[in-house]
């Protein structure tokens, strides 16, 4: 069963809560990352992307980036921007966007849990990542970044955390300069809590995570590097709760930069093997499981995989899998996902103009659009003990980072 408990968190006074709030560090790059927290001092940024307050050539992995991360958290501490809560709380997290809401619940999930499996995982993790928040994580003390986890719904921690929100005020309340309204409300009350608590060990076997593998897994391995010096709360990371019928997952789309040699015409031949493939007018969506679109040279193209290219177990079902294996595997010679540089990912949040844009440019040289994994595919996955392809899954709106930090 799932254990769960309340932390003192690190957060914003609430005259500062909008301007601290910031994107998730792994969102941005740190071009995009300076140009967001340019007129902006107290941006969160400052502590998870702190390379932009350095010199534009910095290594971002640098001891001197971690440094000046964990400089810039003790001032706005220091500065009274932060204040740490005075006794262990839940948080309620709601997000709107184009008028629909999600809620979840900001918790510490236990790391053990993460050890044995009863936070389940659906993709591996890279070591390059994972070592820079590890680095960052015991730079500064604390995990700054939210890991996203799904369950399957239970009506009694519905009702609790519906009738919390209808009978107290928030302490933060406010839509970002990208339109998603942030309001977040504080459980402080300690029957509430233990009765929250509860209800995750007997009725919530698994959690998943959805969003965050390399900030649980750093987490994990912080805990484990600290030995005898591991505090209390670093077996315990930070995460927002959300029930599945909640949770909508976006496409995950797919740019390439070479087409392995291939003319445009080759590769619409050698796909012909494995799909259907035809010319469409416009930006081609996929309606559907198995259908994709492809831009290339100026042109959208709808391909359809053929029965009997794929088969039908939890994970070769998957468009990305299909993706992988006939297209970029088998034409494009990209054996790996995690680890070739020839291919790149982008939400579907930025739309299949952006796969346009980064093509026309001549940056990349083809484009693929999928449609998206479902929850209950995410859930039959991290069941199996299967992993999916990388980035298999884009969930929106994003946690803002800052709101709610967990000290260790």
């Amino acid at each position: 069963m799932s254990t769960i408990v309340p932390f003192q968190a690190l957060r914003p006074v609430p005259e500062f809560a909008s301007q601290v709030a910031s994107p998730p560090y792994d969102v941005l790059d740190s071009r995009e990352a300076r140009e967001v927290a340019a007129d902006n001092p107290l941006s969160f940024l400052h502590v998870t992307k702190s390379e932009i307050d350095l010199p534009l050539n910095i290594d971002v992995h640098s001891g001197d980036v971690y440094e000046k991360a964990k400089e810039n958290l003790q001032s706005f501490i220091e500065k009274g921007i932060l204040i740490e809560e005075d006794t262990p709380c839940y948080y309620i997290y709601q997000l709107v966007m184009n008028g629909k809401s999600q809620t979840g619940l900001v918790a510490g999930s236990s790391v053990d849990d993460y050890d044995r499996g009863v936070i389940r995982k659906h993709e591996l993790t890279r070591p390059e990542k994972e070592n820079d928040r590890i680095n960052h994580m015991k730079a500064i003390r604390a995990q700054t970044g939210n890991v996203f986890l799904a369950y399957k719904g239970v009506a009694a921690i519905d009702g609790l955390i519906e009738n919390w929100k209808s009978s107290h005020n928030p302490i933060y309340d406010f839509v970002a300069p990208d339109g998603i309204g942030h309001t977040i409300w504080k459980v402080d009350d300690e029957k509430t809590i233990a009765a929250i608590s509860g209800l995750f060990v007997r009725d919530v076997p698994f959690t998943y995570i959805a969003d965050g593998h390399h900030r649980a897994a750093s987490a994990a391995k912080v805990r484990k590097a600290l030995g005898a010096g591991a505090s209390v709360a670093s077996g315990y990371f930070l995460t927002t709760l959300f029930p599945s019928s909640q949770l909508h997952i976006l496409d995950y789309n797919r740019l390439v930069h070479d087409l392995n040699g291939h003319s445009v015409e080759e590769l619409v031949d050698g796909l012909q093997r494995d799909f259907f493939v035809g010319r469409v007018e416009r930006a081609f969506a996929p309606g559907k499981l198995h259908e994709f679109g492809m831009f290339v040279d100026g042109g959208w193209y709808k391909l359809v995989a053929k029965e009997g290219t794929y088969t039908t177990d939890p994970i070769g079902v998957l468009d990305v899998t299909i993706l992988q294996k006939n297209v970029l595997d088998r034409l494009l010679s990209i054996k790996d996902p995690r680890t070739d540089k020839r291919v790149e990912f982008v939400g579907g949040i930025r739309g299949l103009a952006e796969l346009e844009r980064r093509v026309n440019s001549g940056g990349m040289k083809a484009a693929f659009s999928l449609y998206p994994v479902s929850i209950q595919q995410l859930f039959d996955i991290a069941d199996s003990g299967e992993v999916m392809p990388p980035k298999s899954t884009w969930f929106e709106p994003k946690l803002r980072d800052g709101l709610l930090t967990h000290l260790i």
